[in-house]
Parts: C-alpha cells; sequence; structure tokens
C-alpha cells in the first residue's frame, strides 16, 4: 500500500468517496489549479482507491 493511504489516516471502513476527499482536501490548494499535474492527481487517485480496496479485503469491509 502507497504511504499516501497512510498518511491520510483514515480507517478502512470508509467509503471510497471519503477517501478522494481526504486526498483532495491533503493537495495543497495552489496545486489543484495546476492543468499539467491533471494526470499526476488522476494517478495517486487511483492507487489510494486501489490501496484501500485492498486494505478493506483485509479487514472484511465494505469492498470485500
Amino acid at each position: 500500500m502507497t504511504n499516501s493511504y497512510y498518511r491520510l489516516g483514515l480507517p478502512p471502513t470508509v467509503s471510497a468517496c471519503a477517501i478522494l476527499r481526504a486526498a483532495i482536501r491533503a493537495f495543497h490548494s495552489d496545486k489543484l489549479g495546476v492543468r499539467s499535474f491533471r494526470e499526476a492527481r488522476k494517478r495517486n487517485y487511483r492507487e489510494l482507491l486501489k490501496a484501500h480496496a485492498a486494505a478493506q479485503a483485509v479487514v472484511g469491509g465494505p469492498g470485500s
């Protein structure tokens, strides 16, 4: 799992939307407007969701 998933500090029982909301808040606000970072942000969101699904599978949460 990625370090950024652990840095969010959310339990595996939360929804995927909560993970995305926390990740968006974690990004610095001036970086969200930079168009050239868009693909990197999308890649990061996908990795976070994949790590969240893996954590849910281990715990036996809603995604398993």
